[in-house]
């Protein structure tokens, strides 16, 4: 068996403390426990985090320049907030980067990606059948990883990483249909039968209906 990490109850990606903090508090922005215009408390956060304000200062700086804050001289920083408009659009950009991700991933992957793509796919047919929603959701999320560095592209990785943890975080409240782990696993079918065949158009297209489709979800 290959190493599929994320398929652990207990696998945590490791990450500094300056990433926890920095993606804990994005998450608050996003989810609203920070709302619009809301002033960031620095010593709160130093105190939260056990950080000097000068660290604390760095990650509030990467927030703003992620979009998700704002500064006002002499005031502090401010939550920016994400409006539904806003998440709406965060979908639709990952949608496009994702159908050609998909394309580039078929023409680059090679045969380990390939092996650990196959794989996660029979993990994902086992749970499914097992009404495992939880481990799904960790293992569409591993499938996503997987294309995505199987396109060989840093930027394009690193984008759809971004957009997949807003989008994630603003929909935290989603309710899912009773019939959507079998419906996504077809979806996912369609995009994994065009990487066996390497055909490229067909996992554009496939991919292309599993993010329609994943937007009415939303809905």
């Amino acid at each position: 068996m290959l190493k599929l990490d994320f398929l652990s109850n207990d696998y945590k990606e490791k990450k500094t403390s300056a990433q926890i903090a920095e993606e804990s508090i994005e998450i608050d922005i996003i989810t609203g426990k920070l709302p619009k215009d809301k002033r960031i408390n620095e010593a709160e956060l130093c105190r939260r985090f056990n950080m000097s304000r000068t660290p604390i200062r760095e990650i509030l700086r990467r927030i703003e320049g992620n979009g998700l804050a704002y500064s006002i001289p002499n005031r502090g920083v401010f939550s920016s907030g994400l409006t539904s408009r806003e998440a709406d659009d965060y979908f639709h950009l990952k949608t496009v980067l994702e159908v050609q991700c998909v394309r580039w991933a078929i023409e680059r992957i090679d045969d380990y990606q390939m092996d650990l793509l196959s794989e996660t796919f029979d993990f994902m047919q086992f749970y499914t059948m097992s009404n495992d929603l939880d481990k799904i959701l960790k293992i569409n999320e591993g499938f996503d990883s997987i294309i995505y560095n199987a396109a060989h592209n840093v930027e394009l990785k690193k984008r759809l990483h971004r957009y997949n943890f807003i989008i994630k975080h603003a929909n935290a409240q989603i309710k899912y249909p009773l019939n959507y782990l079998p419906t996504v696993l077809e979806e996912h079918r369609s995009i994994f039968n065009a990487f066996t065949a390497r055909d490229a158009n067909a996992g554009a297209k496939a991919a292309e209906i599993h993010m329609y489709k994943s937007m009415l979800r939303r809905k």
